[in-house]
């Protein structure tokens, strides 16, 4: 049996698995077969992670934190999780590749999804035009026209990286303000490549087996009009994700873990979560990561008390 079992791959996961690893916990981290480092395998530049001035690629901030978990004897499984049963005082965890492993402890850091439109073709069209993830996909829209939709810094984020390689830029917001930090909009507002639409949402989605253009509604009068595209990039938010534990552990009003005040500490003993799963607000790298250090240390003092 394992002393802790972590859930997850982003800043929270492994810098809780450095701080249990090096208190002799011995943990088992379960990445992901295909999403393994979470949310910041998909970023470019990071900026303002501490410790690095000159700032770094997004997976390579995520292979210093997995090479550091390791260092200090971390196991690193490359599998999902498809069933918890975290209810008993011994916690099963069962994986895809059909392993069952019990734990004393676990510490769930699953992150939060890229939240989608809601729209038809939406997902026909992923791939072909349609993108979560402007690192991913930018380069495939050289000299293209395209468009973001979102208003909060990863919009912004967003819409700023894919001027480096499309022509045109539109960044479609459906309020007359953004609710991204001021740094953040003063570099997509001054960027001569963006245009911001305002007060628009998407309405719909055009084009057969390849995104053409969208349908725009405005969001005061109601009237619509065509905008043609080559590519849009959703930027709307995250959804927390919890299907695994939704019903074990307590949820908040917006579906997130619910933790007590500061600590990590779930409804359910010996259960803790950390990083985006309970942060609706702040979603940086460096709170995910104290959190992480937060998860670990509660675990720590579980097994002690017990």
């Amino acid at each position: 049996m394992r002393d802790v079992i972590i859930i997850g791959s982003g800043p929270a996961g492994f810098t809780a698995a450095i701080y249990t690893a090096r208190a002799g916990m011995n943990p088992l981290l379960i990445a992901s077969s295909v999403e393994s480092g979470g949310e910041l395998m998909k970023t470019t530049e990071v900026e303002n992670f501490p410790g690095f001035p000159d700032g770094l690629q997004g997976p390579e901030l995520m292979a210093n934190f997995q090479a550091q978990a390791e260092r200090f004897g971390t196991e690193v499984l490359l599998d999902d999780v498809i069933e918890v049963d975290l209810k008993g005082d011994v916690k099963i965890v069962k994986t895809g590749g059909g392993v069952t492993y019990e734990a004393k402890t676990v510490i769930l850091a699953t992150g939060a999804a890229y939240r989608e439109l809601g729209l038809p073709k939406e997902k026909e069209l992923s791939g072909h035009g349609v993108s979560w993830c402007a690192t991913c996909d930018g380069f495939f829209f050289r000299e293209r026209t395209i468009a973001v939709v979102g208003g909060g810094d990863s919009a912004m984020e967003e819409a700023n990286f894919l001027t480096r390689f499309a022509s045109k830029v539109y960044l479609i917001h459906r309020r007359d303000t953004f609710k991204a930090s001021k740094i953040m909009q003063d570099r997509a507002l001054n960027n001569p490549k963006i245009e911001v639409v305002w007060n628009s949402e998407v309405a719909e989605l055009l084009g057969e087996g390849k995104l053409t253009g969208v349908t725009l509604r405005d969001t005061v009068n109601g009237a619509t009009k065509n905008l043609d595209l080559d590519g849009l990039f959703i930027a709307v938010g995250n959804d927390p994700r919890v299907w695994l534990v939704e019903n074990q552990v307590e949820l908040t009003a917006e579906k997130f873990i619910a933790v007590e005040g500061r600590s990590s500490k779930t409804s359910l003993p010996g259960v803790f979560a950390a990083g985006d799963v309970i942060d609706p607000t702040y979603r940086q790298a460096i709170t995910a990561a104290a959190s992480g250090c937060v998860a670990a240390l509660d675990a720590e003092h579980y097994l002690a008390d017990h």
